[in-house]
C-alpha cells in the first residue's frame, strides 16, 4: 500500500511539474526566435527591398513587405556595367575565391604538419611568428604590400590577390590545422615509416585525410573571406572588366548622377547566394571541426 501511494504520490506531482518545464522551453524558444529574427533582419530587409521599385526602397525603409512586387532590380542588375554582365563579376569572384582557397588550405596544412610532426631548430620560433601574424592589422601592411607589388608588375591583375595565399600568410589556419595535427596519434606516422612512407607520404596518405573537419572548416572561412574581400581589389584592380562582384556593387552607386539603390540590392541578394550555399551543405562539417580542433578552446 505504501508503495502504491507513493506512486499515486508521484503521478499527482507531475502533472504540476510538467506545465513549468513547458513554459520554460516555450519561453526559451519564443526568446530564441525573437533573438534570430532581430540579427536576421537587416537580410530580411535587403531581400524584400529588392523587389521594391528604385524609387521607393528608402521612402518606405520602415516597411518590410513591399506595396509593390517588381523584378526590375534583378534584371538592371544582371545587366551590368560597359557592357559587362553582373554574372561575369560572380565568376571573377568565384574565380579568385576558389583558387584562393585552395592555395591557402594546402599551403597551410604543410606548414602546420612541418611545425606540428617535424622536430628542426628555430620551430618555436617559427611558430610564435605565425601566431604574430595573427595579431598584426591587415592594413599595417596595405602600403608596404602595394609598393611590393608594383615593383612586381603585379598591379591590375589578380596575382596580389591570389599568389600570396599560396604560402601560408594567414596563421589562423596554420594554428587550425596544428591544433587538430596534435590530436592525431603519432603511432600513425612511425607505422606508416616502417611501411616505407616518407615524410610527404605521410602527409599526403595519413595526416590529409584525417584532416576532412578541419579542411572543410578552413574552405568555408577561407572562401568567404576572399569572396567578400573588397579593400584589396579596390587596390590591385583597375579594369572594370575583371572586377569581382565585392567591387562591382559600388558602382551601381554615383554621387555625381543617380544612384540604383534598388539593383545594388538585388545584386547584394545574388552575392550572398554562394556563402549561404557553401555553409549550409558543409554546416555540419564546419561544427564538427570546430569542436575537435584547437577553435573549442
Amino acid at each position: 500500500m505504501a508503495r502504491r501511494r507513493f506512486g499515486t504520490q508521484r503521478e499527482l506531482l507531475e502533472p504540476i511539474r510538467r506545465p513549468s518545464s513547458r513554459v520554460a522551453q516555450v519561453a526559451y524558444y519564443v526568446l530564441m526566435l525573437a533573438a534570430s529574427f532581430l540579427m536576421l533582419y537587416p537580410i530580411i530587409w535587403m531581400v524584400f527591398s529588392s523587389f521594391k521599385p528604385t524609387n521607393t526602397v528608402f521612402s518606405t525603409a520602415g516597411e518590410l513587405v513591399p506595396r509593390q512586387w517588381t523584378l526590375a532590380n534583378y534584371v538592371n542588375g544582371f545587366k551590368g556595367f560597359s557592357g559587362v554582365p553582373f554574372w561575369r563579376f560572380l565568376l571573377n569572384s568565384l574565380f579568385i575565391s576558389v583558387v584562393s582557397t585552395i592555395g591557402t588550405v594546402l599551403s597551410s596544412a604543410i606548414v602546420a604538419y612541418a611545425l606540428s610532426r617535424l622536430r628542426f631548430r628555430l620551430r618555436k620560433l617559427l611558430f610564435v611568428l605565425v601566431l604574430g601574424t595573427m595579431m598584426l592589422p591587415a592594413q599595417v601592411l596595405l602600403v608596404p604590400q602595394y609598393l611590393w607589388y608594383q615593383k612586381l608588375g603585379w598591379t591590375n591583375s589578380y596575382l596580389p590577390l591570389i599568389v600570396p595565399y599560396w604560402f601560408a600568410i594567414q596563421g589562423f589556419f596554420v594554428y587550425l590545422f596544428m591544433s587538430f595535427m596534435d590530436d592525431i596519434p603519432r603511432s600513425l606516422d612511425e607505422a606508416a615509416k616502417l611501411d616505407g612512407c616518407s615524410y610527404y607520404g605521410i602527409f599526403f596518405r595519413v595526416i590529409m585525410p584525417l584532416l576532412k573537419p578541419a579542411i572543410v572548416t578552413a574552405t568555408i572561412f577561407s572562401f568567404m573571406w576572399r569572396w567578400d574581400d573588397f579593400l584589396s581589389a579596390l587596390m590591385y584592380v583597375s579594369d572594370t572588366e575583371w572586377y569581382p562582384a565585392s567591387l562591382a556593387l559600388k558602382l551601381f552607386t554615383d554621387p555625381g548622377t543617380t544612384s540604383d539603390y534598388g539593383a545594388m540590392i538585388a545584386m547584394c541578394c545574388v552575392s550572398l547566394v554562394p556563402s549561404i550555399l557553401i555553409f549550409a551543405v558543409f554546416q555540419k562539417q564546419l561544427v564538427q571541426g570546430a569542436s575537435s580542433s584547437g577553435l573549442k578552446g
